[in-house]
């Protein structure tokens, strides 16, 4: 390697109208053996190097440089002298770990490949140092604005390897790889939601407002995560002027920032629900999955256990609600369920808790359970079910009425078939309406629910649905008289109670009969869980030790839903 000290800073303050670099007043190359080929030549206008498998020599400007071994093990590089071809980028990743610094203009020659969709020199032959220059960032916006791209190429395939600055607010919508990864997903416009919670969003719409945030290192689990420090990233929190070279890796474009990102706390933690009035509150919890069972589907170990039960009592202490339906408990008679209601009667004193006996809770693996605190209700008659086999885990049925007397009220807990293709044929297959699979089982089991709240006095249909608000299911329970009532009381931009891949949704739901609803006096659901990192939760493997709290934050991955009913 070589550094030529008569060529000193060349400055290049072009930005990108448009995304278009300018043709930019540079000094002459003085890197001796001129380049063979330009950035962009070696970039092309497809998702792949027209020049692959060849070598050639580039120059370009240092742009950032993550060449350290727990890193990407090498620098981006950009043409000072771009070809202003929209189509094509003027940045290019290089393999190597040859000693250089942002701002060093090379010359390097090495092997045009593609790697895990990334363009870049690999093996390099030869990196010189030849003088210094400055590139300034492309200023983008999302959604990007068309570009003529090339049919089947991605918009953000032209800034591939190129430094780029989002000057718009971005928010993280995604923030599940955070800890194992070091990634989290931004989107301009706010959160993303999924497209069949009824906000009017699509998926394409929603691809094009996203992009990954990664931290220029492949490494699994990394001893410092992103985003701790002073607070823990939300789901919700924003960011301004995201700086970093446009890398692409395990089928994703990704921000390598070449600045600190900070966010703010645009969604501060609820460390209470909203209150919801009422002389009666009630509530509805997925557990993920609750078991007594060890090594499982919850806990691997007695440590793990007793962090898990720690964090979902604090957050039905949290909900201080006198009925709770649960998902997701394990089916083992009453073990399971008895042990959350000896948490919470330890901590809130003998009796205060008591659980409803499920009759026939069906041979999943799982089963919805039910608590209540008989001081303030007591149940009416015997519990019900349905032995209805389009149930995979059969719903629970009690009536309660309010200890001190008035208007009784049905709870019916559920919990339906979820979305995954496991083992689906025929119409429970994915019908590419964007519902997944066992749609037409959740209809059936909402068709079989709509029945027996016809036949309950007062009902009130709580769980996770595993429908979002516009898809089949919940239309069918609307559709038999059943009032949402997160839809009455819950604003839109809250109006959720799961994430998945980046996009928030409600499949906890709340659905009162006509005369109960007009008793309800508020409802919300308590984010405490769908906003945060999966790090937080009771799991002892990936998780950093110093991030666990015996809080309800991160309890489970889904938000309880709370009602306030007034029934004297």
């Amino acid at each position: 390697m070589r550094r030529t000290a008569a060529a000193l800073a060349t400055v290049l303050t072009a930005g990108l109208a448009a995304g278009v670099p300018p043709a930019a007043a540079a000094e002459p190359s003085t890197c001796g053996t001129p380049a063979d080929h330009q950035i962009a030549d070696v970039q092309g206008s497809g998702t792949a190097s027209p020049l692959t498998g060849r070598t050639v020599r580039v120059e370009g400007v240092v742009t950032a440089d993550f060449q350290r071994p727990d890193q990407l093990k090498g620098f981006f590089i950009q043409d000072p002298t771009p070809d202003r071809d929209p189509r094509t980028s003027d940045g290019l990743f290089v393999y190597s770990t040859e000693e250089v610094a942002p701002g060093d203009r090379v010359l390097v020659t090495g092997t045009a490949v593609e790697y895990n969709g990334l363009t870049e020199l690999s093996p390099v032959s030869a990196v010189d140092v030849c003088g210094t220059g400055r590139i300034a960032p492309a200023r983008v916006r999302l959604p990007l604005r068309d570009g003529a791209d090339a049919p089947g190429v991605p918009p953000l395939e032209r800034y591939e390897g190129m430094l780029l600055r989002f000057g718009q607010r971005l928010t993280a919508t995604e923030v599940y790889r955070l800890g194992r990864y070091g990634e989290v997903t931004v989107s301009a416009g706010g959160r993303l939601f999924q497209p069949t919670d009824g906000h009017g969003s699509t998926q394409a719409g929603n691809d094009a407002r996203r992009l990954l945030v990664d931290d220029g290192s492949n490494v699994q689990n990394p001893d410092t995560i992103p985003y701790t420090d002073p607070r823990v990233l939300r789901i919700g929190d924003s960011a301004y002027g995201l700086t970093g070279v446009l890398g692409h890796g395990f089928g994703e474009y990704r921000l390598e920032p070449t600045r600190t990102v900070r966010f703010a706390a645009t969604d501060p933690r609820p460390e209470k629900p909203r209150h919801v009035g009422g002389d009666v509150r009630v509530a509805s919890f997925n557990t993920l999955n609750w078991f007594t069972t060890l090594n499982r589907r919850g806990a691997d170990t007695a440590e793990e256990q007793e962090r898990q039960l720690t964090k979902l009592a604090a957050a039905l202490k949290g909900l201080d609600a006198d009925v709770v339906g649960l998902m997701e408990v394990e089916n083992n008679g009453d073990t399971a369920v008895r042990a959350i209601v000896d948490r919470l009667n330890r901590d809130a004193g003998a009796a205060t808790y008591a659980w409803v006996r499920h009759p026939y809770p069906g041979t999943d693996e799982i089963h919805v359970a039910l608590i209540y605190r008989p001081a303030q209700v007591a149940p009416v008659g015997a519990a019900r079910s349905s032995q209805d086999p389009v149930f995979d885990r059969p719903p629970l049925v009690q009536t309660f009425r309010p200890a001190s007397g008035g208007t009784a009220f049905t709870m019916i807990v559920n919990h339906f078939k979820s979305k995954g293709c496991g083992g689906a044929t025929g119409p429970d297959r994915d019908q590419g309406d964007g519902q997944g699979c066992y749609n037409a089982r959740r209809v059936a089991q909402a068709e079989a629910i709509g029945a027996l709240a016809a036949e309950s006095e007062n009902p009130l249909v709580v769980g996770d649905l595993n429908a979002y608000t516009a898809e089949d299911p919940v239309k069918v329970l609307t559709g038999a008289g059943l009032v949402s009532q997160t839809q009455r009381f819950v604003r839109p931009g809250e109006r959720y109670s799961y994430v998945f891949d980046g996009q928030s949704g409600e499949l906890d739901h709340a659905l009162a009969g006509g005369s109960l609803s007009q008793r309800v006096t508020g409802a919300t659901i308590w984010h405490v869980n769908s906003d945060e990192p999966v790090f937080l939760d009771y799991n002892t493997e990936y998780n950093p030790p110093r991030f666990y709290r015996p809080d309800a934050f991160r309890s489970s991955d889904h938000d309880p839903v709370l009602l306030g009913l007034d029934l004297r």
